[in-house]
């Protein structure tokens, strides 16, 4: 199993952006050092959830700053984008990093209504554009001259410059918040992005996946394949101790929660549902207590893991501490386990 850093810092204070956006620079550095496989980007818009804000963006620069880790999106708001730019922007990152991309793709989050009317979007209109830049991509990427007829756009031009470094282009993973979407996806043979609190969530994922694309007629090699391109992201506040992680790193976490809730009252009740799950409502602890979730994650086969470290308002240090423990002291063990 595959292990990559999701890198998603928090920024409230307006001042503070330039250095939380250098830190996460340095916080993909550390991941290369330590060995991750790599590192994963997030788009928020607005509120300060994100730092970073334009994941595209930022990938170009860790292509430069980096020079073996693969950078993925999880995800890039589709829905926001104007699908010709998008296609340059990504075939150019591709280019600037020798093919390390993996491109995530996602509608947009219902969740931040926020984001839509900034960039003047109707929600409602939000999966038929998703679908319809999806195709468009494929056509620049695949094709030189491009005509495209379509409800949203309609356009020609006579090449996408650059080509993709990759060929024929960058691997797409679509993001899945269901297991309606996620069996969709599996009867197509298409890796995914998913979202799982626990392990034993992951697994019940991976087994959804599995039947789906058995019934659509895929042998089991194809599958198994194709799983092991998914990632499934996962949190987790780690410290040497169980008493460190849960006194001063969980705290970070709830600041986070209740951060995001006063934004949106769809979080708020996302929250709600998760505080009132029994126990901790995030893998919280030493590497010897988390070590059996990611173990077990490890045995699923899915192909990796996207692993969030640093929540709320977390010092920069705590969370890099947390990349080098689980590095040194989980990770030889999961990746003996897969």
């Amino acid at each position: 199993m595959k292990l990559g850093l999701f890198l998603f810092p928090e920024s409230r204070d307006p001042a503070a952006d330039d250095r939380v956006i250098d830190e996460s620079v340095q916080e993909a550095r550390l991941a290369e050092a330590e060995g991750m496989d790599a590192v994963f980007l997030v788009e928020h818009h607005f509120d300060g959830n994100c730092a970073y804000v334009d994941p595209v963006t930022f990938a170009a620069a860790l292509a430069i700053a980096t020079s073996r880790i693969s950078i993925g999106f999880a995800v890039l708001k589709t829905s926001l984008y104007h699908p010709i730019r998008m296609a340059e922007q990504i075939s150019l990152v591709d280019n600037l990093s020798k093919g390390r991309l993996i491109v995530g793709l996602g509608r947009g989050s219902l969740v931040n209504l926020h984001e839509y009317s900034g960039y003047q979007i109707d929600p409602d209109s939000a999966q038929e554009r998703f679908e319809e830049i999806e195709a468009i991509l494929l056509k620049c990427w695949n094709n030189e001259q491009v005509r495209h007829t379509g409800k949203y756009w309609n356009f020609e031009i006579p090449m996408l410059r650059p080509r993709p470094y990759t060929k024929p282009y960058p691997p797409i993973l679509r993001s899945v918040a269901s297991e309606a979407s996620l069996a969709a996806q599996a009867r197509q043979g298409r890796p995914v992005l998913m979202a799982a609190a626990t392990a034993a969530g992951a697994a019940r994922n991976v087994e959804i996946y599995r039947n789906a694309a058995r019934e659509a007629g895929f042998s089991d090699t194809a599958i198994e394949h194709a799983l092991s391109q998914c990632w499934v992201a996962r949190t987790v506040i780690l410290a040497p101790t169980d008493l460190e992680a849960i006194e001063i790193g969980l705290p970070y976490f709830r600041q986070m929660q209740t951060y995001r809730a006063a934004q949106s009252t769809a979080f708020e009740a996302m929250v709600a549902k998760a505080n009132n799950q029994p126990g901790l409502p995030v893998l919280c602890g030493s590497p010897e207590t988390v070590l059996e979730d990611f173990t077990s994650l490890a045995k699923t086969g899915v192909g990796g893991v996207i692993i969030r470290f640093r929540s709320g308002p977390m010092p920069a240090a705590f969370s890099s501490r947390a990349l080098k423990l689980f590095m040194q002291e989980i990770a030889p063990q999961v990746r003996a386990a897969s």
